[in-house]
């Protein structure tokens, strides 16, 4: 029996589109002679569908679509297919099985996510049962993600007589999930004595990026086949073969994966929200040189424009290697100075400041004035305006609301300025895209005389391993003192991390990669009392 691991990229709440390239892709799997056709979890409303679910119009709009689905698709190909699947008053994360022009078989998903970035019992009901079909004398069991990544439905399913598994899946991207997916999947194989058929999605949706990676796996609980990550793909596999088929060469990159999902979640941000185009403000330091050429890399030069805005405290070699990078790439460019604005506010402010020192409040003007200038030319434009704060920044609060944290999408939002380090300099290893001396200087904001980032906070060796431990980890002040940091050093970060929440509310959505991203992840109440210890 030959399967099919359809591999694609939905966007969330496209019917209609979602069904047509479902159509294409079984098509596909026709023509190469497959018997079944597996796609991913719930692919037909995209995941995740999120509050549209509370909908009782968009419900019945999927269960239109894959009626209308199953009447056009060939007869004599198995699709299995991911969607939301209402009985009664219950509402299902579900597979459904097309056969013969309508759907024969509903699978309901029996353990529903309610952690990290899900919120699946918000929605969903959960299953109870197993569905084991026979199809050219295979018994093939369906299961559904999180399902696998406990013993009890692989075992119910084996119970039930099943010979190969079926999983759909919507798991997303973070550093090192590929090793964790493959664990626990092996886990079940090896359980079971199983096959398992695992199909992914692909594709950016909102701060999600779901990285494919589709694979089968032996009995043995080794993958025999993979599907290339981040992006669509068609993989075909003989049932029969599976035993004899050597390991799949997989390799894990962690900075090749990190600037694919980085790439990924732009573009797809950024066209499935129909713009044509991104700027951003190009100030000569790394951020924005780092943001610069991933969207570069998602979008093409021809989309992309830079914005230089010099103030009296930008170095002439901020001018010159933001030159220098947009010359490299081909990118357009302008330039407009904020002197003349910046004076026109200190004057007007002057006499309700009464500043005789310079403060941050004349630094928080700046980043405002460039903020005002990117939204026009964005609004002008129609062109979305990219962020370039990292996760460091956002954690401790070194970003000015209404200013540098305004636009759209932020797609380092979840990068640490240490992560930020060495994807340029993995970026420059074939070639020089960012210049040498913006990824050699010291970072400063440029806001003030002779500024540099440490004049605020511990070097970013002693800060991202301190704000890794408190954000990701969630270990107390005490835990990460005792891991060597000195306490002082720990409880100024910590006090900064939690005073900034109401900033990072306010904060435009940004890719995810990392295991607890500002987002969906994490959850803290702006108005807190508590002092961690």
């Amino acid at each position: 029996m030959k399967i099919a691991l359809a591999q694609i990229n939905p966007t969330v709440g496209a019917l209609a589109n979602n069904c047509a390239k479902i159509a294409r892709y079984v098509q596909k799997a026709k023509d190469q002679q497959a018997t079944v056709v597996v796609f991913s979890e719930l692919i037909v409303s995209g995941y995740p569908p999120e509050d549209l679910l509370h909908r009782d119009g968009f419900v019945a709009s999927c269960k239109q679509a894959i009626d209308d689905l199953a009447r056009k698709l060939a007869r004599d190909i198995y699709v299995i297919i991911g969607a939301p699947f209402k009985e009664k008053t219950k509402l299902y994360n579900a597979a459904l099985v097309s056969f013969n022009g309508k759907i024969q078989y509903v699978y309901k998903k029996q353990l529903l996510p309610n952690y990290s970035v899900f919120d699946e019992k918000r929605y969903f009901s959960p299953g109870a049962k197993p569905l084991v079909i026979e199809i050219e004398k295979t018994k093939c069991a369906i299961t559904i993600c999180e399902d696998l990544w406990d013993s009890s439905p692989a075992a119910l399913a084996k119970n039930a007589g099943a010979e190969i598994i079926l999983n759909l899946n919507a798991s997303p991207y973070h550093l090192g999930k590929e090793q964790i997916r493959a664990q626990k999947i092996a886990k079940r194989a090896k359980e079971n004595n199983l096959d398992i058929i695992y199909v992914n999605q692909v594709g950016g949706q909102d701060e999600l990026v779901f990285d494919g990676g589709s694979f089968v796996m032996n009995k043995k609980g080794v993958i025999v086949t993979q599907a290339p990550v981040f992006k669509e793909s068609l993989k075909i596999v003989d049932t029969a073969a599976i035993k004899s088929l050597k390991p799949a060469k997989t390799k894990y990159s962690k900075l090749s994966h990190t600037y694919q999902a980085l790439v990924l979640g732009i573009k797809d941000y950024v066209q499935k929200n129909h713009f044509d185009s991104v700027l951003l403000g190009l100030s000569g330091g790394i951020d924005s040189a780092l943001t610069l050429a991933l969207a570069v890399e998602a979008l093409g030069a021809d989309k992309v424009e830079a914005v230089l805005m010099p103030s009296r405290f930008t170095a002439a070699i901020s001018i010159e290697d933001s030159l220098k990078m947009v010359e490299t790439l081909n990118v357009k460019h302008q330039t407009i100075s904020i002197e003349k604005p910046f004076s026109s506010f200190l004057k007007v402010l002057a006499p309700v400041l009464n500043n005789k020192t310079f403060t941050v409040t004349e630094e928080n003007v700046q980043a405002r004035i460039r903020g005002i200038i990117l939204m026009a030319l964005s609004n002008q434009k129609r062109s979305m305006l990219l962020t370039t704060g990292n996760k460091s920044e956002m954690a401790v609060g070194y970003a000015t609301l209404y200013g540098d944290m305004a636009g759209g999408f932020a797609p380092l939002k979840d990068v640490s300025k240490t992560l930020v380090y060495e994807l340029s300099v993995w970026i420059n290893r074939k070639t020089t895209i960012i210049p040498t001396r913006i990824i050699e200087r010291p970072p400063s904001a440029e806001l003030a005389a002779d500024q540099v980032d440490t004049d605020n906070l511990p070097p970013y060796d002693i800060l991202d391993p301190i704000l890794e431990r408190y954000v990701e980890r969630y270990q107390c002040v005490a835990e990460i003192v005792k891991a060597g940091f000195a306490e002082d050093t720990v409880k100024k970060i910590a006090k900064m991390v939690d005073r900034n929440e109401y900033k990072r509310r306010q904060s435009p959505p940004g890719v995810r990669i990392t295991q607890r991203a500002y987002g969906k992840d994490r959850r803290y109440p702006i108005t807190n009392g508590f002092v961690s210890g």
